[in-house]
């Protein structure tokens, strides 16, 4: 380890819990501290630049910098960069924006992060129906708080419906107002939802769960679930949404939600979440009937921040006009065939997995669709190669999906796979 790696090291060690801000971070040998990011790229500290697949967790589909957007942000800060307690004209103009691009959207709220807009639409579904439990599903993940961090990453598959908390302090009763099934598998879910519906607020997934597809029928099969259990479906949009089409999974699956929650793209790489929805479930997030037994409360200092709004509103109006998504999947198909054409000359016995702009590296007997195919997979040898492909330059964080983004080229490509194949000569 080279003094410079390892005085970084010390720094990070000395001012966080652990030296990292994610469980999914690299090794302290090749660990590095960002300064800059500029289109496919990010620079280090240490003044090496690197090729860009995690893309701020999937949020910047244009990647770094992007002229329109960072534009947008100057000249909003030159006129303000906060107000409270009415809205101001870009979260206005994103707001209308989202709500003609969502088919569910009759009525949105801004939040701040996805996490806020999960947990919200738990309590907007709570509010509405009366009820209290939440069905997700194995796997998935929803956020930070009490409610979302329930066996997104156990290490045995769960005693369907119980769930397993994933952190210390979440409290019995919020454990317990959450019950699991696993994705892509509706006969469990009907199952589980016939046997809760008298209880059941809503049922919340991600429609594209991590890497995970969903299974042709499944979506609509559990909108079909959900209308005859009289509960709400709720579509984890925070990824997919604007992402993988301009009106998320519920255009591209043609698949409508009763909510939907959002983040990451839609603010543009800044800070900036929302919830869309029915406008019977919406009206009751009305400031004017808080306290009603029928109204929920929301509020946030920076919920719609014009700065945030600003940047998302400037990325929304740039993917009507560039219209990428052909493009991404093409790109990720581009990904996926040259780096498993690598990975089979090195006869490695690992996947390439995704679909459209999505992509990870996998190592199990047969394609996954749920959680548990990763719990059989050998996630150390995935690990390995992550870390050794980062090693050579290019940037993804271990055994987590990965994507492509609008500004990544036919050189990136190039560059990656050639590390690629660095990669596997050190692992093999």
């Amino acid at each position: 380890m080279s003094a410079e790696i390892s005085e970084t090291e010390q720094q990070l060690q000395e001012t966080f819990p652990g030296g990292r801000m994610t469980k999914n971070a690299l090794p302290a040998d090749i660990n590095f501290i960002i300064c800059e990011g500029k289109g496919s790229r990010v620079l280090g500290t240490d003044g090496k630049w690197r090729i860009d697949y995690v893309g701020g967790a999937g949020a910047l589909i244009l990647g770094h910098a992007y002229p329109e957007i960072v534009e947008a942000v100057r000249e909003q800060a030159s006129k303000g960069t906060h107000f409270f307690g009415l809205v101001n004209d870009k979260a206005l103009e994103l707001a209308e924006e989202m709500v003609a691009a969502a088919p569910c959207a009759e009525r949105m709220i801004f939040t701040t992060t996805g996490s806020e807009s999960t947990y919200y639409a738990m309590r907007f579904a709570r509010a509405f129906t009366g009820r209290d439990l939440i069905l997700k599903f194995e796997g998935g993940y929803h956020g930070n708080h009490d409610y979302s961090n329930i066996s997104v990453a156990p290490d045995a598959a769960s005693n369907y419906p119980a769930g397993q908390p994933d952190a210390l302090g979440i409290p019995d009763g919020a454990q317990g107002s959450v019950i699991v099934a696993p994705y892509n598998d509706l006969d469990a879910a009907a199952r589980i939802i016939e046997e809760h519906k008298d209880a059941l607020a809503g049922v919340m997934l991600e429609p594209v769960q991590r890497v995970l597809f969903p299974k042709e029928g499944f979506l609509q099969g559990l909108r079909d679930l959900c209308d005859k259990a009289d509960t709400l479906l709720i579509f984890d949009e925070v990824v997919t949404g604007f992402r993988l089409a301009y009106g998320g999974a519920q255009e591209f699956y043609g698949v409508e939600p009763d909510l939907a929650c959002y983040g990451k793209v839609m603010g543009g790489g800044m800070a900036l979440g929302a919830v869309a929805g029915r406008e019977d479930i919406m009206l009751n997030a009305n400031p004017g009937i808080v306290g009603d037994s029928k109204g929920t409360a929301i509020s946030g200092t920076l919920h719609g921040n014009p700065l945030s709004a600003a940047a998302g509103l400037a990325c929304l109006q740039v993917l009507k006009e560039l219209d990428p998504y052909d493009d991404l999947r093409k790109k990720g198909d581009a990904v996926r065939t040259a780096f498993q054409e690598v990975l089979d000359k090195h006869g490695l016995g690992i996947k390439v997995i995704g679909r459209e702009s999505w992509w990870q590296f996998f190592a199990g007997d047969k394609e996954p669709s749920d959680y548990a195919d990763f719990l059989n997979a050998d996630m150390a040898k995935t690990k390995a190669l992550d870390v050794a492909l980062s090693r050579e330059g290019v940037f993804v964080m271990p055994n987590t999906r990965r994507f492509v983004s609008a500004v990544h080229t036919d050189e990136d490509l190039e560059e990656s796979v050639e590390a690629l194949d660095a990669a596997c000569q050190a692992i093999a």
